[in-house]
């Protein structure tokens, strides 16, 4: 368990978290998201005594991170996957981290046998792609087998049977207790593999819920039929106060389910021959929900 409480981080005139709380719970993979500069990373760091925070707390199983005896065993982050000595082997790498929290060395080829680096674990980080050092990173994350993880983009770079991989791993992970925190921009993985969302803009909560329920509470919704008697279909809906819009040979109701349209229609005496929802995106919710929390936006037309 994550408790994150009125967590605030100021740098000089810069409020980079204002007033934060929100809990991610064992069992689920919890995703984090904010536009750049929204402040996740410092919320990371302030939630791995990385950074220590102005106002407020965050607790891991009730702990502050500087308390927990053996933090490797207890929690794994990825915050950084080029935070490796360039000269260490991968297993070298580990290896260090293993020793200075009490693991056992031979955890260290399990994990890189768990990331698919077992081939390279003699070669030299320093050598490695950026989609290979992701996975040396998420190695030193699993290295202590730990209840929680906090992990920031961690398929950045990753092909896409690397990406599967991950989203398959992290879900097997919280189907086991674990608690797992996810930062990510790519919405389309995250909507496939969050089932809770916190979402942040400019320091500040902006939702803390399941992914359902955040697309469902902040995209439009549109209904599409077609049928032979438009113009009957269309004085019902009038008549019950609902707007639509003409597209082609069908209407376009917005804001409307399926279910309530197709009910109109019937009890009109208009036959469908379509009837269709435009099922909402986690980006299209995403979008409408931090578009003015955004800092950093283009503003010019390439040509």
């Amino acid at each position: 368990m994550i408790d994150v409480s009125n967590l605030t981080k100021v740098y000089g005139p810069v409020r980079a978290v204002d007033d934060l709380s929100f809990r991610v719970k064992p069992g689920i993979v919890t995703g984090f998201l904010g536009p750049n500069g929204a402040g996740k990373s410092t919320t990371m760091r302030m939630i791995l005594g990385l950074d220590a925070p102005t106002v407020g707390t965050a607790t891991i199983n009730g702990r502050r991170y500087r308390e927990l005896p053996r933090p490797l065993a207890t929690v794994g982050a990825l915050l950084d996957a080029k935070s490796v000595h360039p000269n260490r082997s991968a297993a070298n790498h580990l290896r260090w981290l293993a020793q200075s929290n009490g693991i056992p060395t031979s955890r260290v080829g399990e994990v890189l046998e768990l990331v698919g680096l077992s081939d390279v674990a003699g070669k030299k980080a320093g050598g490695f792609s950026l989609g290979m050092g992701q996975r040396l990173g998420l190695a030193g994350a699993l290295l202590g087998d730990p209840e929680v993880l906090i992990l920031d983009e961690p398929v950045n770079g990753l092909d896409p049977e690397g990406i599967r991989w991950v989203r398959g791993l992290l879900r097997a992970l919280a189907a086991e207790g674990r608690t797992v925190l996810v930062s990510s921009h790519l919405l389309s993985e995250m909507a496939q593999t969050a089932d809770n969302l916190i979402v942040i803009g400019r320091g500040r909560l902006v939702a803390e819920t399941s992914v359902a329920e955040f697309i469902r509470e902040h995209s439009a919704v549109t209904t599409r039929v077609r049928t032979p008697d438009v113009d009957k279909l269309g004085a019902a809906l009038t008549a019950a106060g609902i707007a639509f819009t003409k597209s082609g040979d069908g209407l376009e109701i917005p804001d409307r389910p399926t279910e309530e349209i197709g009910a109109l229609a019937f009890n009109a005496g208009v036959m469908l021959t379509e009837l269709s929802g435009a099922k909402a995106s986690l980006e299209d919710a995403y979008m409408r929900t931090t578009q003015d929390s955004v800092q950093y936006t283009g503003q010019k037309e390439i040509r």
